[in-house]
């Protein structure tokens, strides 16, 4: 099966193998040391000397963990949202009692820095800033990070929490000479491996930001706890011990293939399939030059219902793509190409997405 979503993504073979090794004591010296190996492997790709804690949990647990670590219940947030992933950091300051100032852009758009500044400037006492950089429901990939973490740091104690879930590991997020705050991403994207970790960076403005939030209760996903764990080579709760075992071979093999050539082959097959969407007379949903390196999303031609494409594909044509979300539910379909990803992986997907148009009578 040709998997061309965004996430989970294919684990190659020798990753899945490494993750069915026997199981070893999660508080005993193997995994000391794998967890100081991962560790340092995910501080690389972050390009960080920052904190990072590995969290057994998905991308979502990622989201949660950042908003109960660095928000009190009352505090004033700007969530910018340019889709789904968006919403979803709007819904949890929601639930975890935050006052939201939600700054919506239109889908398909990244968001502007100029309003952002505005709405920044008229609320004083914003001092936590949320935005997703790659919006795998989209397909946009967010250009404006440096500049946004240098408005951000204008005001004393404000501290940008970015969600690089699914950017982070395939296209470069340079987390220290961007001076980003704390940055999310998980295993089931460009890591390739299985789902199931989530990887938390922490500078010290964002510790101190944690330090002094006494009044939102944390258990599970309480990054103090990871952190001084993780100093005496463990975790404070169970990991999921064979998907570390996947990560510590995938790092390897990231680091063979060397990072600027992961970055450049992502961009090299995200360019390939675009050019082969366009040439079936087909509209991305993205705006030129802010279009995603690990998915495309893809607007469906008028007469032509999305689930019926995704199981045509599947059924005839052994090759899976996403749906859209939300209001683009059945409006578009999202062309996954991240992580263990090549050409004859992108040129099989062209081909069958070519086929189940023509299957339900497209004649671009």
């Amino acid at each position: 099966m040709n998997l061309r979503i965004p996430g989970p993504t294919t684990v190659p073979d020798e990753v899945a193998q490494a993750g069915a090794a026997p199981m070893i004591n999660h508080r005993g010296r193997e995994f000391f040391d794998m967890i100081a190996r991962t560790t340092e492997g995910v501080k690389k790709v972050y390009q960080t000397t920052n904190d990072v804690m590995t969290l057994t949990a998905s991308g979502t647990g990622a989201m949660e963990s950042a908003v109960v670590n660095l928000m009190a219940p009352g505090d004033e947030v700007l969530v910018i949202s340019i889709g789904e992933f968006g919403d979803r950091l709007i819904n949890l300051v929601k639930i975890y009692g935050g006052k939201g100032t939600e700054l919506k852009f239109e889908q398909g758009l990244a968001s502007d820095l100029n309003q952002i500044e505005a709405a920044f400037n008229a609320n004083p006492n914003i001092r936590l800033v949320l935005v997703t950089h790659n919006e795998t429901s989209t397909g946009v990939t967010q250009p404006i990070l440096p500049e946004l973490a240098k408005l951000v740091h204008k005001r004393d104690g404000a501290v940008l929490m970015v969600d690089a879930i699914s950017s982070l590991s395939s296209v470069p997020v340079k987390v220290d000479e961007w001076d980003l705050d704390v940055v999310l991403s998980g295993s089931q994207k460009g890591w390739m491996t299985a789902p199931g970790l989530a990887f938390v960076s922490c500078n010290e403005r964002a510790w101190a930001k944690i330090d002094a939030n006494t009044s939102q209760p944390r258990f599970y996903f309480d990054l103090r706890r990871h952190q001084k764990s993780a100093e005496s080579g463990q975790t404070p709760w169970t990991p999921a011990v064979s998907i570390w075992f996947q990560l510590d071979h995938s790092l390897k093999m990231m680091f063979e293939e060397g990072m600027d050539n992961v970055y450049a082959r992502h961009h090299r097959l995200a360019s390939m399939c675009r050019a082969g969407v366009r040439s079936m007379g087909l509209q991305l949903l993205a705006t030129e030059g802010i279009e995603s390196d690990t998915v495309t999303a893809i607007r469906l031609p008028d007469g032509i219902d999305g689930q019926k494409l995704l199981n045509v594909a599947q059924d005839q044509f052994n090759t899976v793509f996403a749906g859209g979300q939300g209001s683009l539910r059945g409006k578009i379909i999202r062309f996954g190409h991240l992580g263990w990803v090549h050409d004859e992986d992108i040129a099989a997907g062209l081909e069958a997405l070519r086929a189940s148009l023509a299957e339900l009578g497209y004649k671009g």
